[in-house]
């Protein structure tokens, strides 16, 4: 089946780069030590970055793709990456050239068949994929989770675009036709304030589509309803996401 490109997040790009969370450097250590070299990786489908800075510690060149030009726009730089607008199925890259393939938190938008087909073209062999996502987050107090979960489900709930389900089965219903190693567990952490566990949310494509058609901020009723269980809006609280991630060789 053939998917267009679904565009869920040029419209928040600046806000994708400076409000969602860091993967754990471990994550990256682990999965250049499981690659056949550390000359090229490619992190398709990079939005602003947050997986590609991660692997140019790791890796002599990184070339980061993105089918929206706002997102690859916003994205941050270094003297190791390479940053281009493509889309996942037609990277442009060359054949045999990448030894690790990551996606962050996107092959559900993937036309997987074409993308499998592109990533066994430009993998060395015995490279590496790397897809990985997170769901829902946790904070480390009282309601709070009760709430945003609420909020989730019963107020942006039906705006989820249908791939979101990938998401929240862990991936593990996705197509996978790679030799899949078994992997340690991660997870991202963050110590946020009220404000920023509010921009975070407004980066969700159901927030973005429900503003869109309901022109109404619905984060706002949202904060009214998190401020007397969080108290200080700058008190900085824990947040954790697990990763699922699957990894395999090619």
């Amino acid at each position: 089946m053939t998917h267009a490109f679904s565009d869920h997040f040029s419209r928040v790009a600046s806000a994708y780069a400076t409000c969602r969370p860091q993967y754990p450097a471990e994550l990256f250590a682990y999965l250049a030590s499981l690659a056949p070299a550390r000359d090229v990786a490619w992190d398709c489908a990079a939005g602003t970055g947050q997986a590609t800075i991660g692997l140019a510690k790791h890796f002599k060149r990184v070339i980061g793709t993105d089918a929206s030009s706002a997102q690859i726009e916003s994205a941050e730089p270094h003297p190791r990456v390479e940053y281009r607008v493509a889309l996942a199925e037609s990277s442009g890259l060359a054949d045999r050239l990448i030894d690790l393939v990551t996606v962050a938190q996107a092959v559900h938008w993937f036309d997987f068949d074409r993308f499998h087909t592109e990533v066994r073209r430009v993998l060395v062999p015995d490279g590496i994929i790397a897809v990985w996502s997170y769901g829902i987050h946790s904070v480390d107090a009282g309601p709070i989770d009760a709430i945003v979960g609420r909020f989730y489900s019963d107020v942006v709930g039906r705006f989820w675009p249908p791939e979101r389900r990938l998401i929240e089965e862990g991936y593990r219903t996705i197509p996978f036709p790679f030799d899949e190693i078994e992997t340690p567990r991660f997870e991202l952490v963050a110590g946020w304030t009220l404000p920023e566990l509010l921009g975070y949310l407004r980066t969700w494509s159901a927030t973005t589509r429900y503003i869109e058609q309901n022109g109404r901020d619905p984060v706002i009723e949202l904060e009214r309803e998190l401020a007397p269980s969080w108290g200080p809006a700058d008190h900085g609280r824990r947040i954790s996401w697990p990763l699922a991630l699957r990894v395999g060789r090619a």
